[in-house]
Protein backbone atom coordinates (compact mmCIF):
# COMPACT_ATOMS: atom_id res chain seq x y z
CA UNK A 1 0.00 0.00 0.00
CA UNK A 2 1.18 3.51 -0.77
CA UNK A 3 0.72 6.75 1.36
CA UNK A 4 0.19 10.32 -0.26
CA UNK A 5 3.67 11.77 0.07
CA UNK A 6 2.81 15.59 -1.42
CA UNK A 7 -0.94 16.88 -2.89
CA UNK A 8 -1.79 20.56 -3.36
CA UNK A 9 -5.28 21.61 -4.49
CA UNK A 10 -6.66 24.30 -5.80
CA UNK A 11 -10.29 25.58 -6.94
CA UNK A 12 -11.58 28.45 -9.19
CA UNK A 13 -15.55 29.08 -10.30
CA UNK A 14 -16.26 29.38 -13.98
CA UNK A 15 -19.35 31.21 -15.54
CA UNK A 16 -20.34 27.76 -17.14
CA UNK A 17 -22.74 25.60 -15.93
CA UNK A 18 -20.84 21.99 -14.97
CA UNK A 19 -22.10 20.23 -18.03
CA UNK A 20 -20.44 23.49 -20.15
CA UNK A 21 -17.33 23.17 -17.84
CA UNK A 22 -16.96 19.37 -18.56
CA UNK A 23 -17.99 19.34 -22.07
CA UNK A 24 -14.99 21.62 -22.53
CA UNK A 25 -12.46 19.86 -20.38
CA UNK A 26 -12.99 16.39 -21.71
CA UNK A 27 -12.17 17.01 -24.76
CA UNK A 28 -7.89 17.83 -24.75
CA UNK A 29 -7.93 19.75 -28.05
CA UNK A 30 -8.89 22.26 -25.24
CA UNK A 31 -6.18 21.52 -23.24
CA UNK A 32 -4.32 24.45 -23.41
CA UNK A 33 -0.39 24.02 -21.83
CA UNK A 34 2.35 25.42 -23.92
CA UNK A 35 4.64 23.81 -25.03
CA UNK A 36 2.63 20.55 -23.88
CA UNK A 37 0.57 19.12 -26.59
CA UNK A 38 -1.81 16.73 -25.34
CA UNK A 39 -3.72 13.27 -27.55
CA UNK A 40 -5.82 10.56 -26.07
CA UNK A 41 -6.17 7.18 -27.83
CA UNK A 42 -10.19 6.60 -27.59
CA UNK A 43 -13.47 8.11 -25.79
CA UNK A 44 -12.95 9.81 -22.71
CA UNK A 45 -13.54 6.79 -20.34
CA UNK A 46 -12.18 4.68 -17.96
CA UNK A 47 -9.28 3.31 -18.73
CA UNK A 48 -8.46 5.22 -21.93
CA UNK A 49 -4.94 5.96 -22.68
CA UNK A 50 -3.35 9.71 -23.58
CA UNK A 51 -0.04 11.02 -24.05
CA UNK A 52 1.43 14.48 -22.88
CA UNK A 53 4.38 15.56 -26.05
CA UNK A 54 6.82 18.57 -24.90
CA UNK A 55 9.35 19.17 -27.40
CA UNK A 56 12.35 17.34 -27.85
CA UNK A 57 11.18 14.82 -25.37
CA UNK A 58 9.63 11.51 -25.68
CA UNK A 59 5.87 11.71 -25.27
CA UNK A 60 4.89 10.91 -21.43
CA UNK A 61 2.02 8.24 -21.17
CA UNK A 62 -1.16 8.02 -19.17
CA UNK A 63 -4.58 6.72 -18.11
CA UNK A 64 -8.17 8.38 -17.64
CA UNK A 65 -9.25 6.89 -14.33
CA UNK A 66 -12.87 7.53 -11.86
CA UNK A 67 -14.70 9.14 -15.15
CA UNK A 68 -17.91 10.26 -13.89
CA UNK A 69 -19.52 12.20 -16.43
CA UNK A 70 -20.01 16.09 -15.37
CA UNK A 71 -18.77 15.11 -11.84
CA UNK A 72 -15.13 13.96 -11.74
CA UNK A 73 -11.89 12.24 -13.29
CA UNK A 74 -8.43 11.08 -12.63
CA UNK A 75 -5.29 11.12 -14.68
CA UNK A 76 -3.01 8.74 -13.43
CA UNK A 77 0.47 9.57 -14.62
CA UNK A 78 3.17 6.26 -13.78
CA UNK A 79 6.78 7.37 -13.11
CA UNK A 80 9.16 4.77 -12.05
CA UNK A 81 8.63 3.81 -8.15
CA UNK A 82 5.69 6.54 -8.20
CA UNK A 83 2.69 7.91 -9.48
CA UNK A 84 0.93 11.14 -10.20
CA UNK A 85 -2.64 11.74 -10.30
CA UNK A 86 -4.21 14.85 -11.69
CA UNK A 87 -7.69 14.70 -10.14
CA UNK A 88 -10.68 17.15 -11.55
CA UNK A 89 -13.93 17.39 -9.84
CA UNK A 90 -16.80 19.52 -11.54
CA UNK A 91 -19.29 20.88 -8.66
CA UNK A 92 -22.56 22.89 -9.57
CA UNK A 93 -23.12 26.23 -7.68
CA UNK A 94 -26.63 27.37 -7.07
CA UNK A 95 -25.97 30.30 -8.82
CA UNK A 96 -25.44 27.98 -11.92
CA UNK A 97 -22.06 28.43 -12.27
CA UNK A 98 -19.06 26.02 -11.44
CA UNK A 99 -16.73 24.78 -9.00
CA UNK A 100 -13.86 23.65 -10.80
CA UNK A 101 -11.41 22.18 -8.83
CA UNK A 102 -8.15 19.86 -9.30
CA UNK A 103 -5.86 18.11 -7.31
CA UNK A 104 -2.52 16.85 -7.84
CA UNK A 105 -1.21 13.52 -5.76
CA UNK A 106 2.18 12.36 -6.04
CA UNK A 107 2.80 8.88 -4.14
CA UNK A 108 4.54 5.75 -4.63
CA UNK A 109 7.15 3.59 -3.43
CA UNK A 110 9.65 5.62 -4.41
CA UNK A 111 8.53 9.73 -4.76
CA UNK A 112 11.58 11.16 -3.18
CA UNK A 113 13.22 11.41 -7.00
CA UNK A 114 10.46 13.41 -7.66
CA UNK A 115 9.36 15.26 -5.02
CA UNK A 116 11.30 18.38 -5.49
CA UNK A 117 10.75 19.12 -9.20
CA UNK A 118 6.51 18.44 -8.12
CA UNK A 119 6.86 20.55 -5.45
CA UNK A 120 8.28 23.55 -7.27
CA UNK A 121 6.52 23.18 -10.26
CA UNK A 122 2.98 22.80 -9.09
CA UNK A 123 3.41 25.04 -5.96
CA UNK A 124 4.02 27.96 -8.55
CA UNK A 125 1.82 27.03 -11.72
CA UNK A 126 -1.41 25.03 -10.06
CA UNK A 127 -3.18 28.42 -9.11
CA UNK A 128 -2.37 30.65 -12.25
CA UNK A 129 -3.11 27.43 -14.60
CA UNK A 130 -6.82 26.96 -13.13
CA UNK A 131 -7.07 30.58 -13.50
CA UNK A 132 -5.96 30.28 -16.98
CA UNK A 133 -8.42 27.42 -17.68
CA UNK A 134 -11.67 28.89 -15.90
CA UNK A 135 -10.66 31.90 -18.22
CA UNK A 136 -11.27 29.31 -21.21
CA UNK A 137 -14.17 28.21 -20.40
CA UNK A 138 -15.75 30.97 -19.78
CA UNK A 139 -14.77 32.73 -23.12
CA UNK A 140 -15.95 29.19 -24.91
CA UNK A 141 -19.21 29.62 -22.64
CA UNK A 142 -19.87 33.60 -23.87
CA UNK A 143 -19.17 32.76 -27.08
CA UNK A 144 -21.31 29.75 -27.47
CA UNK A 145 -24.49 31.73 -25.69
Amino acid sequence: MTNITWQIEHSVETSASPDFAWTFMSNVANWDDPPAQFVLDGPFANGSRGATQMPGQPPRHWVLRDVVPMKCYTIEFPLEGAVMYFNWRFAALDSGRTLLTQRVILEGENPAPYLPVVQETFAASLKPGMERIAASIDAAYISHH
